[in-house]
């Protein structure tokens, strides 16, 4: 006999359940996360205090089993005790409980693990140090005072060190650390309730070490590694410090000249750095902690990087995030982390990613000295191996909404569990900027960490080694798979899964890039939304995806059903020549005027606003792209990335893009403060080439240059300019919507540029008016680091058909 628990973990139902249960024996195996977070050791405790017997022991698929036995009234204490003191973060999503014949157990105990799988489970993510042992790291009378790797049950590294599952030592790179006397005894003391069967414990007699040394290799003798590494940093040093999930580049955030330097060496001109600060009072003399939520995304055990409005009498040297009305601020997650920073003078400090550009964090120590030494002066090292690389997680906060933008430590590869089922596993390879691959099964799809742009052979091989780690964990028989792809011809990932077809015979299928985008936002939401009961509006708006009709689309407002998708409007379609407009954004803007005036009348305007001072061969270069369209040397876009780009180097906010988005950041940056103008109004859709409804953006831009020769203020034309496109496209959503019975109302959005505050905020002003719900993602990333839930969850849809 078999009786589940499926669902959000409520200890109710289990200790009514239990109350009528008659059998003195069960078999119980619990789902979710509830390995690497202390539940064995609990579960021992409890069942000695409820006088049950039996044992507890990992299973293979990262699941937990647990066998009682005992009267009614031990096995009712048991759950009582399961629903009071269940580990902080532990999280369960299914309890199977059976009926067993008793096998007369006298004692209960953890049982040794095992390799098979009953039912999958979650693999532990990364978690942040608890105050229970920072406490001890900063006691001076305490075994582990000052000790740079201190962890427990309930934090520490996880998914970072380990080689496969279920979590034990012996499977992770902790496993060449021997237990000392002390741990020891911690570990095998049952009320020890923080580091008993704490499989990551150590001490500074049994655990990593840490050594200095300079760029060249050469070891740096000194008594405290940490001490020395702070002294380096206040001296105006640049250090690449190893953590947990890889290496970053530390040094001082208040320095001018030391954040220049760091630019220079790091052949990075403009890209903001993160700031890594001791404690929340620290960040709130950087920046504006709020919304409230800010707070407790800060101090959550995820401790990611958070998007925060600087304060205007902020100490951080503005070329940390030049241009930016937000500075990237996060918490110590480590031990080492914070006895560094304590040290420090600011007591915060640039703490960024240990890569040279256009490639991933370096995560050992044959990359750092081969491809860092030009860049640091030291580096800090432990000998405790980083099995994956796992970057730093990012949010910031739209219109108030706390949207994740880098997926990462402390999240990944947690899963995200949808209404639909699967019918059998599948494979995603997303995209190719900021991407991330996933697997499937079941309900759940298992994201990997942020893998980043596909543009170096680290980075491809980063994927193919993450996905693979999650394929083997769980137990994933590749040939009997579908393997999702983007319709981009071009991307690597695709080329990747094309071999992974060619290999193992396996399915292979197509998503439009900007369907899976909408997707990714229903697997999101998908046990609150229904598409049985109607069809969703999805907003997907970004800067590059290949569209069903060969052009670049990017700026698209798209119906989904249950089955289908149906391309309803978009952004007016206007040429593009080559990467090179993306780069200098200023060739954009005759790019779009040539669409409403003649070529010799785009000249003039170039010549009046002077646009071709920002490009390297000035008039040449414009003249070349209009010869270009001339000669329909040149595809279609859609794009909305694209159109921010061309009014941001219009206004003169960002001329040259030294990484991917800047131009529409730096725009969304210089329009906070801004007032909304009445004179910049919103053309009339056209219809376009492909006989659909498109949002004039040419004339828009028009409109922009004629306020701007009126002498209107950049900051307000900034902000106006981007509350207008978000009510152009509300309103073709509204007339769409007008008199169709099977339409929600619900309009969700997403892709890279749905972070924007002003387009989000137009949406909800325009759309909230007809009772219309706007719905961001709240664990998927809405750029391309969620195309691969999206692409699964259209896998899932054909399979409820």
């Amino acid at each position: 006999m078999e009786r589940d628990y499926q669902g959000t973990y409520t200890g109710i139902y289990i200790v009514t359940w239990c109350s009528v249960y008659m059998s003195y024996s069960l078999r119980v195996v619990v789902v979710g996360l509830v390995q690497g977070v202390g539940f064995r050791p609990f579960i021992h405790r409890i069942a000695v205090k409820s006088g049950v017997k039996g044992y507890v022991r990992n299973i293979g698929g990262s699941e937990v089993e647990i066998w009682i036995e005992g009267s009614k009234e031990n096995i009712e204490k048991f759950f009582q005790y399961f629903v009071d003191e269940i580990p902080p973060t532990a999280i369960i999503e299914e309890i199977h409980i059976f009926e067993e014949r008793l096998r007369g157990f006298n004692t209960f105990r953890i049982e040794k693990s095992l390799n098979s799988m009953f039912k999958r489970s979650a693999i532990p993510p990364d978690i942040a140090i608890c105050r229970d042992c920072l406490r001890e790291v900063l006691d001076p009378n305490n075994r582990r005072y000052r000790y740079a790797f201190n962890s427990c049950a309930w934090c520490g590294p996880r998914y970072s060190m380990m080689y496969r599952v279920p979590y034990d030592r012996e499977n992770t790179s902790m496993a060449k650390y021997k237990l000392c006397n002390l741990c020891y005894s911690e570990y095998t003391d049952i009320n020890n309730v923080r580091r008993y069967h704490a499989q990551g414990i150590s001490c500074p007699i049994d655990g990593p070490r840490l050594y200095l040394y300079t760029s060249n290799r050469e070891l740096v003798s000194c008594d405290d590694p940490l001490s020395e590494v702070a002294k380096l940093i206040n001296e105006g040093y640049i250090v690449a410090i190893k953590g947990i999930g890889g290496y970053h580049i530390a040094c001082l955030a208040t320095d001018d000249d030391v954040v220049q330097k760091l630019r220079k060496r790091k052949k990075r001109p403009t890209k903001p750095f993160a700031i890594m600060a001791l404690n929340i009072d620290i960040i709130e003399k950087l920046v504006y902690v709020e919304p409230p939520i800010a707070r407790q995304i800060l101090e959550s055990p995820q401790r990611p990087i958070v998007l925060l409005p600087k304060r205007e009498d902020s100490p951080v040297s503005p070329y940390v995030s030049p241009g930016m009305d937000v500075e990237g601020v996060f918490l110590p997650y480590t031990a080492l982390h914070y006895l560094i920073l304590a040290e420090t003078k600011d007591k915060f400090a640039i703490m960024t990613s240990g890569n040279i550009h256009g490639e991933p964090m370096c995560r050992d120590e044959e990359c750092v000295f081969s491809k860092l030494s030009s860049v640091v002066d030291y580096v800090l090292i432990h000998d405790r191996e980083i099995v994956h690389r796992v970057d730093d997680s990012v949010l910031r906060f739209t219109d108030g909404e706390p949207v994740i933008i880098r997926r990462s430590r402390g999240y990944a590869p947690l899963w995200i569990r949808t209404s639909k089922h699967l019918s059998k596993p599948a494979i995603a390879f997303g995209a190719h900027l900021q991407t991330a691959g996933a697997i499937a099964f079941e309900d759940k799809i298992v994201l990997t960490p942020f893998i980043g742009d596909l543009d170096s052979v680290e980075a491809l091989n980063d994927l193919v080694y993450e996905l693979e780690f999650l394929i083997k964990s769980y137990n994933i028989d590749v040939s009997s798979s579908r393997i999702v792809v983007d319709k981009h011809p071009e991307y690597m990932s695709r080329t990747i899964a094309f071999e992974y077809v060619e290999k193992y015979g396996s399915e292979l299928i197509e998503i439009q890039h900007h369907y899976a985008h909408i997707l990714s936002v229903l697997a999101d939401h998908s046990h609150s939304i229904d598409l049985d009961d109607g069809d969703i509006v999805g907003i997907a708006i970004d800067g590059v995806g290949y569209g069903d009709d060969g052009a670049i689309w990017g700026g698209e407002i798209i119906a989904v059903g249950i089955d289908s998708y149906k391309r309803i409007a978009h952004l007016r379609y206007v040429p593009i020549t080559s990467d090179r407009d993306t780069v200098y954004p200023t060739r954009l803007i005759p790019l779009y005027l040539a669409q409403i005036m003649p070529l010799s009348e785009v000249m003039e305007f170039v010549k009046e606003l002077k646009l071709y001072e920002s490009l390297p061969r000035r008039l040449d270069e414009i003249e070349f792209l209009l010869e270009l369209i001339t000669r329909k040397r040149f595809v279609y876009t859609s794009s909305m990335g694209r159109f921010l780009d061309a009014v941001s180097a219009l206004l003169g906010v960002c001329r040259y893009r030294s990484y991917e988005g800047e131009p529409a950041i730096l725009l969304e940056a210089s329009a906070r403060g801004g007032r909304e103008l009445k004179e910049l109004y919103i053309p009339r859709p056209i219809i376009d080439i492909d006989n659909l409804p498109a949002i004039d953006t040419p004339k828009i831009l028009f409109r922009v240059i004629e306020l701007l020769r009126e002498g209107y203020d950049v900051k307000d034309l900034a902000y106006t300019v981007q509350l207008r496109i978000g009510e152009a496209i509300a309103n073709i959503v509204l007339d769409y919507a007008k008199g169709r019975r099977n339409i929600q109302n619900i309009v969700v959005v997403s892709g890279g540029a749905a972070v924007n505050t002003y387009i989000v905020r137009s949406l909800k002003r325009v759309l909230s008016r007809e009772g219309i719900e706007i719905l961001l993602p709240r664990r998927v990333p809405p750029n391309d680091g969620g195309i691969a839930v999206g692409q699964v969850y259209a896998l899932m849809l054909m399979d409820s058909r």
